[in-house]
């Protein structure tokens, strides 16, 4: 096992960063006081390939590798959450269910230009009375001839206003025995009759960012929108959450990185009772805690992504990673703004925004009780992988190869 990161990495690590601190960080606290970022950033993220940095070069992508987007949502979110966010919804939850799923019309006609960034896409799983319990998804897809009508809302979506289209999950079944049994996902444009959508403002956390709702009233789709088969809307989300709660782990990881970063600049400057305040033994073990935080993270994260690049199902150990890393990132802005004392508490410094925006990731793509649940589900053996008609295609990614076809890889079953 080499643990040391390959050239392109570092190549990827530096060319986000560099993005990162230009052109985020020195505009970042004015985003999060007015709640909206420059949308001149996307396009940017776009033109840079940071958009489509894990899609094979045919469908329009980077053609790195899985841990190349790890390495990118770290450096993403060592500046701020908010366009993390973006990669995870867009990249880890739509782009990659694409490849995994998508016919080779459907890869045309959205996964080429999300790769490229031309094309903006989102992800509406959550509704107003269904969050960790996805059984109890409300929203409807009727048969009408040919097409589909959704009906439905969803509610918490990042890029809610700003994505051209969304994965959307509704269910066809409603007398299916397992009422997970009864969902089925779609691609739905954001701009069909019957769509509407808005933002949620007054976020504790990552306010530079989109989150809203999407609405849908008897909008109609042709059955060619349908992503894979009737009844395998649950499969198909379950492990577009493998993609997305992966760059959330490393994007926390990041977050953590940040956190002690910061605490370290402050704590060499500022001094108490005579001295440097980094000479205090109880401001050294929170120091500590970071650091091991922070490399207990990374080992996690960058374990799933090599088993994403080896073709291997991960759904334990990314669960495991987004739940370890964003706990501790968490952890660690409430350290770091104690560091910091009353100065953290004002947003001139950016502890306070980490703290802020660490607190949601607890919720999203699973909160940490679910993924606790996992976990023990996962060591007493009441839980165990299934086999997905699709698996997400390994790196280096088979060239010529329809994107989505069956990958069994070598995953545990």
């Amino acid at each position: 096992m080499n643990l040391e990161l390959m050239e392109e990495h570092r190549r990827v690590q530096s060319m986000v960063r560099e993005f990162a601190l230009r052109e985020v960080a020195p505009h970042i606290r004015e985003w999060d006081r007015r709640q909206a970022m420059d949308p001149a950033i996307l396009r940017r993220m776009g033109e840079l390939g940071i958009l489509g940095i894990s899609l094979p070069v045919e469908v329009g992508g980077q053609g790195m590798d899985y841990i190349s987007l790890g390495l990118a949502c770290e450096e993403l979110e060592a500046v701020d959450t908010s366009l993390r966010v973006v990669m995870s919804v867009h990249h880890g939850l739509n782009s990659l269910g694409l490849l995994q799923w998508a016919t080779e019309e459907q890869v045309r006609a959205y996964l080429v230009p999300q790769a490229r960034g031309e094309k903006l896409a989102g992800f509406c799983l959550t509704e107003p009375g269904a969050g960790s319990d996805v059984a109890a998804l409300a929203s409807s897809a009727k048969r009408s001839g040919s097409d589909y009508v959704l009906n439905g809302e969803k509610m918490w979506i990042s890029l809610a206003t700003r994505a051209d289209h969304f994965l959307w999950f509704a269910r066809t079944d409603s007398e299916a025995a397992d009422p997970h049994d009864g969902l089925t996902a779609f691609v739905l444009e954001a701009d069909r009759p019957g769509v509407t959508r808005g933002d949620i403002h007054g976020k504790l956390g990552i306010r530079a960012g989109s989150t809203g709702w999407v609405h849908c009233q008897d909008v109609r789709l042709p059955a060619a929108c349908r992503l894979g088969e009737e009844g395998e809307g649950f499969r198909i989300a379950m492990s577009c959450l493998d993609g997305g709660r992966y760059t959330v782990a490393a994007g926390a990881t990041g977050l953590i990185r940040a956190c002690l970063e910061a605490s370290l600049r402050y704590a060499d400057q500022r001094q108490a009772f005579g001295r440097s305040v980094s000479q205090f033994q109880l401001l050294q073990h929170k120091i500590a805690g970071m650091v091991r935080d922070y490399e207990t993270s990374r080992l996690l994260y960058l374990r799933a992504g090599w088993m994403k690049n080896a073709g291997q199902r991960n759904t334990r150990e990314t669960s495991l990673a987004k739940w370890v890393a964003t706990e501790a990132s968490f952890a660690a802005a409430s350290e770091a703004l104690q560091i910091h004392g009353a100065y953290g508490y004002s947003d001139e410094y950016d502890v306070e925004r980490y703290l802020r925006n660490a607190r949601g990731a607890m919720l999203y793509e699973g909160t940490s009780e679910i993924h606790e649940l996992l976990q023990a589900g996962y060591a007493l053996g009441t839980r165990h992988d299934t086999p997905l008609r699709r698996e997400l295609p390994g790196f280096p990614f088979e060239s010529g190869r329809e994107p989505g076809a069956a990958h069994r890889g070598d995953g545990r079953r």
